[in-house]
């Protein structure tokens, strides 16, 4: 603490300067180096667990537009059935001179509501793909935020075990970030 030309340093300050001057050793010592290989290991994760949950907006987004695409082809469909059930309409009111006009309309109607429904259930196709690989995109991001979550919890409890110089905490750490790692391999293989 300083105030007034002097300067009076409080216990913790002590220690900190005494272990920056001597190469940690012992639990210390092994420690800062698991906690500087987890923190590294968190931030990769960190790293694809944004990456998927980017990848899972975007195959969405792109499910999205071909919902409305296929929207608009049922909405084309609709207007041909609307067409050629006016066609039947007209086949029962016109005179017989007439009649083939409307019965080759209607076969055409028939023919392109074909062509417009088979587009629309592909584009539904479409849409169910793009969904499911946002799904599976969103599932492995929950994974990989898993796995940061338990590495930071991890890095958290190896510095209460370095403070404390608790054995057991220390021995929960390694656990701890034993699942981490487990969680992000189960996102590294899509499980």
């Amino acid at each position: 603490m300083s105030g007034a030309g002097f300067h009076v340093h409080g216990p913790h300050d002590h220690e900190v300067e005494h272990a920056a001057h001597h190469e940690p050793t012992g639990m210390a010592g092994q420690i800062a180096v698991v906690t500087a290989v987890i923190a590294t290991i968190g931030a990769l994760f960190a790293y694809e667990g944004g990456a998927t949950q980017a990848n899972a907006g975007l195959l969405k987004n792109d499910a999205a537009i071909k919902k409305t695409e296929a929207s608009n082809q049922w909405n084309y469909y609709q207007s041909k059935s609307s067409k050629q059930n006016l066609s039947e309409l007209a086949l029962e009111l016109v005179p017989e001179a007439r009649k083939p006009f409307y019965q080759d309309e209607i076969k055409r109607y028939k023919g392109e509501k074909a062509e417009i429904k088979a587009a629309a259930e592909k584009l539904e196709a479409e849409a169910k793909a793009f969904d499911d690989q946002s799904a599976a995109q969103m599932h492995q991001h929950h994974r990989w935020a898993q796995a940061t979550t338990a590495l930071q919890v991890a890095i958290a409890m190896a510095a209460i075990a370095l403070l404390t110089k608790s054995k057991k905490l220390e021995y929960l750490m390694f656990g701890v970030s034993a699942v981490g790692i487990a969680l992000g391999a189960a996102a590294w293989f899509h499980l």
